[in-house]
């Protein structure tokens, strides 16, 4: 006879401690930088200001395509999206020390940075779904991407968050550009922030 199912772990969250967290995440997501900066780079466009209707009508056949908001629809089709989050050469600090100065001067629960991982995997399931193009996650868009996530998923989780100044500050950018990485990161996500108690246990 097959041995008794083994009851799924559960993994409390709330105990964890903060910074081993931040260093399995920062190890996780370093993993997935690396890879992908092996990838062959393709050069790169600038950035229109808008979408036309020729450009939007291109993906209309897809099934998820209709469900979107015209917003994430024109953020989708920027050609390619993650370009938004693009910085000109990587930043010196290391993962690991950029999601620990967070957590120190903006200090914040677990879930506001696990939830950086569904919301990565989110836009990137969108942007192939919906266009057929990879959201690349690499060196030079991680940081920017971290800061918005955290700014995001701080807000709509948290009763307490910080100022948009002081996320800008400590991440390390002008508050004003932080103010558009955080609405492209919302637009890349369709404004679908909740994550459910199973989603989270999962990731």
């Amino acid at each position: 006879s097959s041995p008794p199912p083994r009851p799924s772990s559960v993994f409390n969250i709330h105990e964890y401690p903060s910074q081993d967290l931040l260093r399995l995440l920062a190890a996780l997501l370093k993993q997935i930088v690396d890879a992908n900066d092996e990838l062959p780079k393709s050069p790169t466009s600038p950035l229109p200001t808008q979408a036309t209707h020729v450009t939007l009508d291109r993906y209309s056949h897809t099934p998820i395509w209709p469900s979107l908001t015209i917003a994430s629809r024109i953020a989708l089709t920027t050609s390619p999206p993650y370009l938004s989050f693009h910085a000109r050469t990587a930043p010196t600090i290391s993962l690991e020390s950029y999601l620990l100065r967070i957590l120190k001067y903006c200090p914040t629960t677990n879930e506001v940075f696990v939830s950086l991982l569904v919301y990565f995997d989110r836009m990137a399931k969108l942007a192939k779904e919906s266009t057929g193009n990879e959201f690349i996650i690499d060196s030079c868009n991680i940081h920017r991407l971290v800061i918005a996530g955290v700014t995001v998923a701080s807000k709509f989780f948290s009763d307490v968050f910080y100022t948009n100044s002081r996320y800008a500050k400590v991440g390390g950018l002008p508050q004003h550009e932080l103010n558009h990485l955080e609405l492209h990161f919302l637009l890349l996500n369709d404004f679908r922030l909740t994550i459910s108690p199973d989603e989270m246990q999962v990731y």
